[in-house]
């Protein structure tokens, strides 16, 4: 089913001032949902877990090969996150980075150059609440942030995605079937609007696998001129997992060097 007109319900979610949002739908309402109703339920992925432990793997094809990057992340409602991304192929040591948050401070640390920062979290642009203003003008304020422009984020949090990227192009739902184990819907965009401008081109097309229980992305297909160029895809997924009381415990190694 294609999208009569673009969906910009990235900031809608309709809930009271003050109190801990809720998904607007608890579930979808059909097999085959309508690309509206599937994007408002994505909106609201992140509301459908207390705790989240999520693995992705991304490989991208260039000129200089196949490139491995893989993303763990663990999560809980509200504030606590923490990502670590590493690159298999340049060995145990030294290939990963962390960030990590408890909702006011932001830590990251980089083993490759062995740099690390500490910084108050980013307050969040202020007034786009305003009801005159269009839809989309608002944007998505997430429970709990995950580093800004990254796949977990884009992942879990898709609202900016759909809003400003997918739903520019020319979408329909494909069909459904599994990913990671998990019951997923299919959804195909033509020519999005790109983040990047190489990607720019009337033959970039995007496939999402969407989780049909909470709502998250579970894999994310770029292709250009019918040649697969980016494939991220979770390959574990635990809403609601048990986590370790020392899930979100890091302290800076001796050798770090602090930027702020």
């Amino acid at each position: 089913m294609s999208s009569p007109h673009l969906w910009d319900r990235a900031g809608a979610l309709p809930v009271p001032a003050g109190n801990r949002p809720r998904p607007q739908l608890v579930a979808l309402s059909s097999a085959e949902p309508s690309l509206e109703e599937l994007f408002t339920f994505m909106r609201d992925a992140e509301l459908r877990f207390s705790t989240l432990r999520m693995r992705i793997e991304e490989r991208t094809w260039t000129a200089r090969g196949e490139h491995l990057v893989v993303m763990d992340t663990v999560l809980r409602h509200p504030g606590w996150a923490k990502v670590t991304s590493s690159e298999p192929g340049r060995g145990p040591a030294g290939s990963y980075e962390i960030w990590i948050s408890d909702g006011e401070t932001v830590r990251t640390y980089s083993a490759p150059k062995k740099l690390g920062t500490e910084r108050p979290v980013r307050h969040t642009v202020r007034g786009l609440e305003d009801p005159d203003f269009p839809g989309r003008a608002k944007v998505y304020y997430p429970l709990t942030p995950l580093p800004m422009e990254t796949l977990p984020d884009v992942f879990v949090h898709p609202a900016g995605f759909l809003q400003n990227v997918v739903a520019t192009g020319s979408c329909r739902i494909s069909g459904t079937g599994v990913v990671a184990g998990r019951e997923a819907v299919f959804v195909e965009c033509d020519h999005p609007r790109a983040t990047e401008l190489h990607f720019d081109r009337p033959d970039f097309h995007v496939q999402l696998a969407v989780d049909r229980d909470t709502g998250v992305i579970l894999r994310q297909v770029e292709t250009v001129g019918g040649e697969i160029t980016r494939l991220a895809e979770v390959v574990d997924f635990g809403p609601d997992a048990s986590l370790p009381p020392t899930a979100f415990d890091f302290r800076f190694p001796p050798e770090a060097r602090m930027l702020f």
